[in-house]
């Protein structure tokens, strides 16, 4: 019996690197980062997906660069948009899964309560636009799919909020945060185990259209809401103790940025616990888990 593929894109991604860890079993994975699959080349993502021909490609890459993507605009939509279409194309001609990820910028944040699924999406940047793009191509492609909306995600690798509050929480007495802008603040690690656990319920299922009966879009997010200057305070409470600095609450306003960014991005899981029975930890805890792991860029002693 061949092995089924799982395909896995931005490898050395926050995302793509824990997936690569936690899909392990569920098939013969292959992880691409952007040297050996760069998302631009759309040729390159179409022949990829012929000559491997997955059973699952998982789209962990894309355009992150918030406030670039207002003068880069281009470069936003090619990754975030027009690849994964390709993907989602080359995927329904497989009836292959993609998973693809979204992000909780495809809303305004003028919503009091926490977005579902059904709420209309209205981005406020260029990056969210993008985003929303991408979730567009690839349920317009007609294969089975999962788009998973996640927000504030954080983790050991790369350039995150924890990392940059860690690295300047070193060097500064005081820093000034964000205080009116809430959200789920999301460990990678969180969105790629409650991946595998979406991918393995799958591959258990007896129905031959497992997918197709689950595909859409689902918010995948951890649990409760944070500031960023929440996020903040308890990020150097966990890694540096009292050797901590001083944290003050700004507005937003006082800190602009070329891109807006909603002031409520709080998104409800119900829809994934009921769907998949994936329930997602307090952002606390995880925040937790992760810096006991190392998982930043400064440790107290």
């Amino acid at each position: 019996m061949i092995e089924r593929t799982v395909l896995i894109t931005g490898a050395n991604g926050q995302v793509g690197h824990e997936l690569a860890r936690t899909m392990q079993g569920l098939g013969r994975i292959v992880a691409l980062d952007r040297s050996a699959l760069d998302l631009a080349d759309l040729d390159a993502v179409r022949n990829t997906v012929r000559e491997l021909e997955p059973a699952i490609v998982i789209n962990a890459a894309g355009y992150t660069a918030v406030d670039q993507a207002e003068s880069d605009k281009d470069a936003a939509f090619r990754l975030n948009a027009e690849a994964p279409g390709a993907l989602a194309e080359e995927c329904a001609k497989l009836g292959a899964l993609l998973i693809h990820y979204s992000t909780d910028y495809v809303f305004d944040g003028e919503k009091k309560d926490p977005y579902e699924e059904r709420d209309a999406p209205n981005p406020k940047n260029v990056y969210g636009a993008s985003k929303l793009a991408g979730e567009q191509a690839v349920i317009a492609a007609g294969g089975p799919h999962l788009i998973f909306r996640t927000s504030w995600v954080y983790g050991a690798r790369g350039k995150n909020f924890v990392n940059t509050m860690l690295r300047l929480g070193a060097e500064r007495d005081e820093l000034r945060v964000v205080a009116d802008q809430i959200g789920a603040p999301t460990w990678s690690n969180t969105i790629a185990t409650s991946t595998a656990h979406v991918v393995a319920s799958g591959l258990n299922a007896p129905e031959a259209d497992y997918w197709n009966q689950r595909s859409g879009v689902y918010h995948l997010t951890a649990s409760g809401a944070a500031s960023w200057y929440d996020l903040a305070c308890a990020t150097f409470e966990i890694a540096m103790g009292g050797a901590a600095p001083r944290v003050v609450p700004i507005e937003a306003k006082a800190y602009p940025t070329p891109a807006r960014r909603p002031l409520n991005s709080q998104m409800s899981n119900e829809a994934l616990a009921k769907r998949f029975g994936v329930r997602q930890p307090h952002w606390r805890t995880a925040l937790e888990l992760c810096l006991s792991r190392g998982g930043g860029v400064v440790r107290s002693s």
